[in-house]
């Protein structure tokens, strides 16, 4: 298969993934896994209190989200500089070992 045709059907399988959820769940609400939890356990302990408070409690919607990305983004880069890295160091072994073989030739 060309590159082109497999870049093509990635994207494809991409965005199908990334809209299914969309489609399947329209004019569902969305929640946010904390107050789902909250709810959960204000059901089944009415008395529990949480362990600990926030240290900054975001002033609104947006920072939250803002930080969210922030920590995801953060997060990628490290995989992918680590893979990276791996690939960088395997693609030098196989040049050092073709080089190794060349050598032993002469």
């Amino acid at each position: 298969m060309q590159k082109l045709s497999i870049n093509a059907w990635l994207l494809g399988g991409a965005v199908i993934l990334s809209m299914a959820p969309v489609l399947i769940y329209q004019g569902k609400e969305f929640k946010a896994t904390d107050s789902i939890n909250i709810t959960a356990i204000e059901e089944v302990n009415p008395g529990y209190k949480p362990w600990f408070e926030p240290v900054i409690k975001p002033s609104g919607g947006e920072v939250e989200t803002f930080l969210f990305a922030t920590q995801a983004a953060i997060g990628s880069g490290v995989v992918c500089y680590i893979l990276g890295l791996y690939k960088g160091r395997t693609e030098r072994r196989k040049a050092d070992e073709v080089v190794a073989i060349i050598k032993d030739r002469d």
